[in-house]
């Protein structure tokens, strides 16, 4: 049985209304295709073409402008941007809100990469904040507040990478792990972050952005355990705790039917046994054997737990 035939079934026992089975028969057939990913991204993609060639323009003429002229451009076109956010959006809300136009979000975006760009500025040129992780920090500040209050994932992705930022220079500036400030950093973060967006879910504030946080929290974490399984000394160490994390990813995304998780807990699990396979077999032969196999045992494992998701939910 074909879909439009099964859609035709439906509307004749009233599982559907004609105008239901008008509009999913027109996605069936094709006659419909919604391009709002694709628009979105050009959308977003031009707000950073924008602020990089402003960025550009900026640093190619600031002899001739002057600081007066490019700080009142750049304040201008953030004090427009804000203003026509405030003046269209609803009052707050502590669940989910739906955008009141389409252009508000882009807008809002790129009021917030320009500002961005004009804080920079004025640190490289001015010094007023003392230091660059207080310019990120207060970023990272202003960015999560939007992003609460206009409910955009966007501008919280300016928040959490602001963050990260800020959080690399002072772990860096502590010496905490010297020896591997970097990844050291992206524990902390990651951890950070979990523990941030999990408080913020258990308060009610923007419960949806929850899995926002855990989806970086995982991956940051994740990738750190993953980078240090090869050093010397303490490799066993890293691969040790990434088992555990893998397993405990399986677990929780098993216990609350989300997927993504699982997929990250079996995939690091056996991106990391695979490495450690590798580093004790010299045979070329063996381990095209063991990729191959494992692989396909691995892709038909993620494949039967996706559609046993999908059948659930």
């Amino acid at each position: 049985m074909t879909t439009l035939e099964r859609l035709a079934e439906w509307k004749a026992v009233g599982t559907v209304n004609q105008a239901q089975h008008d509009t999913l028969a027109a996605l069936v057939r094709k006659e419909r295709v919604s391009v709002y990913l694709e628009l979105s991204a050009l959308l977003y993609l031009g707000g950073l073409s924008f602020v990089g060639g402003l960025g550009w323009t900026m640093r190619s003429y600031v002899a001739n402008l002057g600081d007066a002229a490019i700080l009142s451009t750049l304040s201008l076109i953030v004090a427009g941007a804000f203003y026509y956010a405030f003046a269209k959006v609803g009052p707050y809300a502590n669940t989910e809100v739906e955008s009141p136009t389409l252009a508000l979000d882009y807008i809002l975006y790129l009021g917030c990469l320009v500002l961005s760009f004009e804080l920079a500025f004025i640190e490289t040129r001015f010094h007023i904040f003392g230091s660059w992780h207080h310019h990120l920090l207060l970023v990272s500040v202003v960015f999560g507040v939007l992003a609460y209050r206009f409910d955009n994932r966007f501008v919280l992705s300016l928040a959490l990478s602001s963050l990260a930022g800020w959080l690399g220079i002072r772990v860096s500036g502590l010496d905490v792990l010297a020896a591997d400030p970097l990844r050291a950093t992206a524990l902390v973060y990651g951890a950070f972050v979990a523990g941030l967006g999990t408080w913020l879910y258990r308060l009610g504030v923007k419960a949806h952005y929850h899995d926002v946080y855990l989806h970086l929290s995982a991956l940051i974490v994740l990738s750190a355990l993953a980078s240090g399984i090869g050093e010397p000394g303490v490799g066993l160490s890293y691969f040790g705790a990434l088992q555990s994390l893998c397993a405990a990813a399986i677990y929780l995304g098993i216990q609350h039917r989300k997927f993504a998780f699982v997929a990250y807990g079996i995939l690091y699990a056996y991106g990391a046994v695979s490495y450690q396979f590798a580093e004790f077999l010299d045979d070329a032969a063996g381990l095209s054997f063991y990729g191959i196999i494992s692989g396909i045992l691995v892709l038909v494992a993620l494949v039967s737990l996706a559609r046993r998701f999908g059948r659930e939910e």
